[in-house]
């Protein structure tokens, strides 16, 4: 593939498709001066970024790429349709545990239906069990859930791709724990579900061994699909059929970028290639050892905290990599951004926007106009949160901050499809630029060790 990004005028910063346009301008010296990355240095990480694609491209031809494939799968789908079909039958509240990947990318997903935002209720919705996750292993949390979750009604998903997360194998134990002393033992099997890996060479892992003790039903997580890459598998789309969210769609979302990928001729062609090229190269060229990711929707806040963990823990190794900050706007207008805009120069700020004007309650003319806020009335509050999306990329470009926007058509599951497969195939693209694995982490598999090896330890006498 050859890339003829020779400069960095308007239209090599931008890449559109289908359910987002990705504008990096803002990163550029035409922009924001001798802070953002000349035609040249652009050109060069361009260029780079142009043979990384060129090795992704053959990985998704060959069929190399898992999170690629799983895009056009639908069998499992099926299964974990069926699954929760019978799961959730006299279920009030539906409970997912898992840490890390194994909850960060369903609860991204759910929270696309209005799951966590207080009082909001989609299409689709009215009717469903709640949903509710706990992904964080703290004891008085676990005793509080367990103390005041009516057991009857509640159901309970556990996922592990290893199957043995310590984490999630102490929560399963002290759930199942709790519902044999309330005297439901008979009904665990249509009480749990498990997520995890399928039994190798006859050998089945700590999950699959506890939950086949009590006759728990089981879906298979995917072998070569990593839990931070997990969000298209049942393990996301589990969540999503929960809240009602159509997983195909999703796939079909994620699967455009795929083939954006497969079609491109250039890096200015492809969002996901184009991003990583704008990040590595303000990375090394102008020192942004931060990215933050900002969305202007509460129905993509836990999509920052999903790339907090993508990002971090696939790029972060030999000492490489930059340090991912969640933000959200318009709150962390009034926060984080005094840092962004005149603290050290470090941070390349990400805006995720979507169409907001014209939405939502109207502002009462004459009460603005009382509380000297006149030049509101009458608007939206849509339209006030555009207005604040809008301002702030210029307000970054005026102070010499770097900044990209994405711009989102329609946020549904088309789109949040389109969205994760893009920062996961942008963490690739960057972690290959950068020389590192972007699937392992064993640093993190180092702490698991201790983990274990310090709880096996006899007590202190």
């Amino acid at each position: 593939m050859s890339d003829n990004s020779s400069g960095a005028t308007g239209a090599q910063s931008i890449a559109d498709n289908s359910a987002f346009r990705l504008d990096v301008s803002g990163c550029l010296e035409g922009a924001i001066g001798e802070h953002g990355l000349s035609a040249g240095e652009f050109s060069v990480w361009s260029k780079h970024a142009s043979s990384e694609l060129d090795l992704l491209r053959e990985q998704i031809a060959d069929g190399n790429l898992p999170i690629a494939n799983i895009t056009d799968a639908r069998d499992d789908l099926k299964t974990a349709a069926e699954a929760y079909e019978t799961l959730s039958k006299g279920a009030r509240t539906i409970v997912f545990f898992g840490t890390g990947g194994s909850g960060l990318g369903g609860q991204t997903l759910a929270q696309l239906a209005g799951w966590n935002i207080a009082g909001m209720m989609l299409p689709g919705q009215m009717g469903r069990p709640r949903t509710r996750f706990y992904d964080n292993l703290d004891p008085l949390t676990l005793q509080g859930v367990l103390n005041t979750l009516d057991l009857v009604s509640s159901r309970f998903v556990f996922t592990s791709k290893s199957g043995g997360t310590a984490e999630t194998l102490a929560q399963a134990i002290a759930v199942l724990s709790a519902v044999k002393a309330a005297g439901f033992e008979e009904h665990i099997p249509n009480m749990f579900l498990g997520i995890t890996e399928e039994a190798e060479g006859g050998k089945e892992n700590g999950m699959r061994r506890l939950f086949g003790k009590f006759g728990i039903p089981m879906l298979a997580h995917p072998k070569d699909i990593g839990g931070r890459f997990s969000c298209l598998t049942v393990v996301g789309l589990l969540p999503a059929l929960a809240r009602g969210l159509d997983p195909i769609k999703i796939r079909e979302g994620a699967r455009a970028v795929v083939q954006q990928v497969i079609d491109a001729q250039t890096v200015a062609d492809c969002a996901p290639a184009l991003s990583a090229a704008t990040s590595v190269g303000m990375a090394k060229g102008r020192g942004s050892r931060v990215l933050v990711l900002m969305p202007y929707a509460d129905r993509l806040g836990y999509l920052s905290r999903w790339f907090v963990q993508l990002w971090a823990e696939s790029l972060g190794k030999g000492g490489e990599g930059t340090t991912p900050i969640g933000a959200m706007g318009p709150l962390d207008q009034h926060s984080q951004l005094q840092l962004f805009m005149d603290g050290p120069r470090e941070h390349l700020i990400t805006l995720i926007r979507v169409p907001t004007a014209g939405t939502g309650p109207t502002i009462d003319a004459e009460m603005a106009e009382l509380a000297g806020a006149g030049y509101m009335g009458g608007k939206t509050i849509g339209d006030v949160v555009d207005a604040q999306a809008n301002a702030l990329p210029a307000a970054l470009g005026e102070a010499g901050r770097p900044v990209r926007t994405i711009d989102i058509h329609s946020l549904d599951e088309t789109a949040i499809g389109a969205v994760m497969m893009h920062f996961m195939l942008e963490t690739i693209l960057a972690g290959r630029m950068l020389g590192v694995d972007p699937f392992d982490q064993p640093a993190v598999e180092l702490a698991k060790v201790l983990t274990r090896e310090r709880l096996a330890e006899p007590p202190a006498t």
